[in-house]
């Protein structure tokens, strides 16, 4: 069996390539179970486990495990691991083990930006990246590689994260860190949110006509990253029906509160992308993608490492 490392993986998933590796596992279907979620209760908070497989019908089966542990950040760690091991589906034998993490942030981002490709306007150029962890970056580039991004404006509640992440970014895009979540919300055509946060931090009432609203973060009930107000205000799709039930807390907690219901959720990828159901209905709409992460996304991903490293099944 074969070890690919997080260097390889990063190596083997270019962005176009991989958005459409995505796309292609939603509109085509892949059997992908809903994931498995562990809260892991420990004395310096709670972690979380998660285990996500999926298979082809005739094809490859791979399984993901990824740990969370939000408190990393104070030890100078990622808040995200995690392996990902391949098998091949004829007779399920193991192929290769390959670096999770790396894998889960860029299929992570490549979905956002499947989403934003579909349901964006085709001239948005601003972004407001909020959150400044190992997500974002992928968030950036995987954003500017479906809409012509010229400014980036970046928040969060680290200011040196912030101003590096600007800097990296700075011979690209025009780059700035801020401050005011309002006033940088109001003037976004498209706004990615890739944090823990349990409180919303992005309000509704300030997104402007025809802006794109990206929710990354918040995949456990208990966690939210906008208000009810966006969810109203906008037209929403999911990844996946079965995720955005089970763990989407965005939406769950604006149902909770009598402000959203699951019946207003426009469409999921699938049905989205094999043209079942309408995008945008105009450039005046504010669309809202929620994604909570999907299995089909992580196969894709590895299967697309696999063949680019001349693996074969």
């Amino acid at each position: 069996m074969r070890v690919i490392s997080a260097e390889q993986v990063a190596q083997a998933l270019s962005w176009p390539a991989l958005i459409d590796s995505i796309g292609e596992a939603f509109r085509d279907g892949v059997e992908a179970p809903p994931r498995h979620h562990h809260s892991m209760n420990r004395e310096d908070g709670e972690a979380t486990m998660l285990l996500m497989p999926a298979w082809q019908a005739r094809g490859y089966i791979g399984v993901k495990m990824v740990n969370v542990f939000p408190q990393n950040s104070a030890h100078g760690l990622p808040a995200i691991s995690g392996v990902y091991l391949l098998s091949e589906g004829a007779h399920g034998r193991p192929l290769a083990c390959m670096d999770g993490s790396e894998l889960t942030r860029r299929r992570t981002a490549a979905a956002s930006a499947l989403a934003c490709r579909e349901l964006a306007r085709k001239e948005a150029s601003s972004l407001l990246m909020v959150g400044t962890g190992k997500l974002a970056p992928m968030l950036i580039e995987a954003h500017a590689a479906v809409r012509p991004i010229t400014r980036v404006r970046i928040w969060g509640r680290n200011p040196d994260k912030a101003r590096a992440l600007a800097e990296h970014y700075a011979d690209r895009f025009d780059t700035q860190v801020v401050t005011d979540l309002a006033t940088a919300s109001s003037q976004a055509d498209i706004i990615s949110c890739a944090t823990l946060s349990s409180i919303p931090l992005i309000k509704g009432a300030w997104l402007k006509t025809g802006s794109h609203l990206d929710l990354v973060g918040a995949f456990k009930p208990n966690m939210r990253e906008a208000d009810a107000t966006c969810l109203r205000r906008g037209e929403v799709f999911v990844d996946t029906h079965a995720g955005a039930k089970g763990e989407a807390g965005d939406i769950l907690q604006a149902v909770d509160e009598g402000a959203f219901d699951f019946s207003d959720i426009r469409a999921d990828m699938s049905q989205l992308l094999r043209g079942e159901r309408a995008g945008r209905s105009s450039d005046e709409a504010i669309t809202v993608f929620k994604s909570v992460g999907a299995s089909l996304e992580d196969l894709a991903a590895a299967i697309q490492v696999w063949q680019s490293l001349g693996g074969d099944s």
